[in-house]
């Protein structure tokens, strides 16, 4: 039966038709938040079909083309920022699609080793596009379900630090423009805290190829904080960078 509701909520809807398939949306939105809850309820309910069933749902609802800016007008670009955000008009189905994932990576009955198989690079190359969402709420539940995947699935720990490391410098040498900067460097505060000492010569690099040249971005201003926050984390880890932060 849970499964049956799965298939059912891989169904889409129009949301810029506020009037069209009322009644369906509504049956999809009750059936998203019962899917939620028996994730919460029930233990030991983790099965493998539910395993695949849950991804196919988050692919299906949340895999999308987003609305990008436009990089040939770099004014335009900039002042995107100062604006408020588009929001997702499919958002009240797609934040319990977020939830209900959210309470399947969170879940205690999580098991690594069939999470694996369905939770991939491939998966995670998709996903992490999402945080360009221009919709904050998204971009927000984005993070959070990665750094649970960051922290249940250790075998993918390298493999999302070079999708970050991607971002940031396509962002920095190519783009100049990415609306989820700010809450990816979240997550790389949290992965820098766990990082070990005396720092790896790797991680050092990352500092000054990835994470310093993101001052110099037009947007600086809009993860100031978040940037911060990194840097400083790595000289409390390492008081000898201080000189090439510093300098930078």
């Amino acid at each position: 039966l849970f499964l049956d509701k799965v298939r059912m909520c891989c169904t889409l809807f129009d949301f810029n038709e506020v009037t069209r398939q009322v009644k369906s949306k509504e049956i999809k939105r009750v059936t998203l938040v019962e899917l939620a809850e028996y994730i919460t309820m029930n233990q030991n309910c983790l099965t493998e079909p539910i395993y695949h069933g849950l991804v196919k749902l988050l692919q299906t609802n949340a895999f999308r083309v987003l609305n990008g800016p436009d990089l040939t007008n770099p004014e335009a670009a900039l002042d995107e920022d100062d604006e408020d955000p588009c929001l997702e008009p499919s958002w009240p189905h797609l934040q319990l699609v977020y939830e209900t994932f959210l309470r399947f990576v969170s879940s205690p009955d999580f098991q690594p080793l069939l999470g694996k198989k369905y939770i991939n690079q491939d998966f995670l190359t998709q996903f992490i596009q999402l945080f360009d969402s221009e919709d904050p709420r998204e971009r927000d539940y984005v993070k959070t379900i990665l750094h649970r995947i960051f922290g249940k699935l250790i075998h993918l720990r390298s493999f999302i630090r070079r999708l970050i490391d991607y971002v940031f410098l396509k962002f920095v040498y190519e783009e100049d423009k990415h609306r989820g900067i700010a809450e990816l460097l979240d997550i790389m505060d949290s992965i820098i805290h766990g990082f070990q000492v005396p720092l790896k010569e790797e991680h050092k690099t990352f500092l000054r190829r990835v994470l310093l040249p993101l001052h110099k971005a037009r947007s600086y201003c809009v993860y100031y904080q978040q940037l911060t926050n990194c840097v400083t984390e790595f000289i409390r880890k390492d008081s000898s960078l201080l000189s090439p932060v510093s300098d930078s």
